[in-house]
């Protein structure tokens, strides 16, 4: 069985009800500052100039295969997107690719954006 055979067989209903593969807006919130914990940007080039996210690492998913060598195996990386399709794929391929720590964003591009007004982030 290849890897992604594996991963992909992995999540049976106790996999998926356990949560672990997902973090919350809330989650990331709180997750910022945590050096453990790389954001991955996902989005394309052009949806990135619209919304940008300086504190997240930009690689498109489309680049992803050529550009893992970027991405630190030894901390939890959180695939983020503006839907949670983008961020399931990421989450699945670098699992495939051996990265231990992996999480996906369930929240919304509207949600994420909400944390960084000026009220949420003096509380930080």
């Amino acid at each position: 069985m290849n890897a992604l055979d594996q991963v992909i067989t992995d999540m049976d209903f106790d996999f998926l009800g356990a949560g672990d593969h997902a973090i919350s807006v809330d989650g990331v919130r709180k997750a910022l500052g945590n050096d453990h914990i790389v954001l991955l940007d996902i989005r394309t080039d052009q949806e990135v100039a619209y919304t940008a996210f300086p504190f997240a690492v930009h690689i498109p998913l489309h680049e992803l295969p050529h550009r893992l060598d970027e991405l630190p195996r030894d901390k939890c990386i959180v695939a983020f997107c503006s839907s949670v399709f983008r961020g399931a794929v990421a989450y699945t391929y670098l699992k495939a690719k051996g990265f231990d720590e992996v999480k996906g964003l369930t929240a919304s591009m509207e949600e994420l954006v909400k944390i960084f007004k000026p009220g949420p982030l003096a509380k930080m």
